[in-house]
């Protein structure tokens, strides 16, 4: 007994004489470290502004600096501003967009491309999310995860390649068909709405899946066992347990979707033809001339960025409404 005491009291000096040589142990034990500790960390307010601040300051000086450096060049008339010239502030690059309808098409096309695409989306990856939530057991669902992931370490460019290799004249679908006798020629599935879906609904697979997973697994399966006990069928469980328990994994996977959905610009310029061009397309193109054309795609860009805005904030409200009748 007197030799484990001892034993003990040795190892805690020890421990401590080897904390007291390393340069954390000594601040730890600094007396003017322990006042400034108790002065920064003394109420929780204080403790959340230590943990806010650098996320914050990412935010503002990653995200939304460049936003507003964007909206205060679309307001100018021309930038860069040449040696010598003055720089002057307008409402033309906006006024462009509203009086030439030829802008209209490809505005108005994006916006629809990328509701039917996020509703293409959710109806393909709601089973695979509600299989592994559900279906899977839980040592294996991280294994599944990393599987569906795999494919996303790579660019978007290689992935948005791979689409026209499998959809090419000469692509695995095109074979396949012909192999199993069910064409006689190749389908021109490339530079059509059709292989732009595929591929943007490919590329965004993910940031609906991994929402839909979460809210799916956290769904107790004792609601579905109790509906089933009082005679409601598969269809009935799903409509009445399921769907209603999942709206907030719904609404934000529909809109992550959405939103980069009407931002992207290889994916429809590799996989889409002269029928589909988008936005994003129109907005590229004055930045490849001349400078002052810059503020108009600016311009064109805020105000495409606003509209998603509008759109996503009134489909978060209608989600949040439906909830709420869920609950009463």
């Amino acid at each position: 007994m007197t030799y484990d005491a001892s034993a003990d009291e040795d190892g805690r000096s020890m421990s401590t004489n080897s904390a007291d040589r390393t340069f954390w142990g000594r601040l730890a034990m600094w007396g003017p470290y322990h006042t400034l500790m108790r002065l920064v960390t003394a109420s929780p307010r204080r403790q959340f502004l230590i943990l806010a601040i650098f996320p914050l300051l990412w935010v503002l000086s990653q995200h939304l600096g460049p936003m507003l450096q964007m909206l205060r060049v679309s307001l100018t008339d021309a930038y860069p501003v040449a040696p010598g010239v003055e720089q002057h502030f307008t409402l033309d690059n906006y006024v462009r967009f509203f009086g030439d309808s030829i802008f209209w098409m490809p505005f108005f096309r994006t916006l629809i491309f990328a509701g039917v695409f996020t509703f293409c989306t959710l109806i393909i990856t709601y089973p695979v999310a509600y299989f592994l939530a559900r279906h899977v057991s839980r040592k294996n669902q991280m294994l599944f995860l990393l599987l569906l992931l795999i494919p996303f370490w790579v660019g978007e460019i290689v992935r948005t390649y791979a689409i026209m290799i499998l959809l090419g004249n000469t692509g695995a679908v095109n074979l396949a068909l012909m192999t199993l006798g069910l064409i006689d020629r190749p389908i021109p599935f490339m530079y059509t709405s059709f292989s732009m879906g595929v591929g943007i609904v490919y590329l965004t697979a993910l940031y609906m899946l991994l929402p839909l997973y979460s809210s799916l697994e956290k769904l107790p399966k004792s609601m579905n066992e109790a509906a089933a006990d009082l005679g409601a069928g598969a269809w009935t469980r799903f409509r009445r347990v399921s769907l209603p328990l999942t709206l907030e994994g719904i609404s934000s996977g529909c809109t992550l979707v959405f939103l980069i959905s009407t931002g992207f610009y290889a994916t429809p310029v590799l996989l889409g033809g002269p029928s589909t061009t988008v936005f994003a397309e129109t907005i590229a193109g004055f930045f490849h001339v001349a400078g002052d054309e810059w503020p108009t795609g600016a311009a064109f860009a805020t105000i495409m960025f606003a509209a998603a805005l509008v759109i996503t904030a009134t489909f978060q409200k209608l989600m949040s409404t439906l909830r709420k009748g869920e609950k009463k």
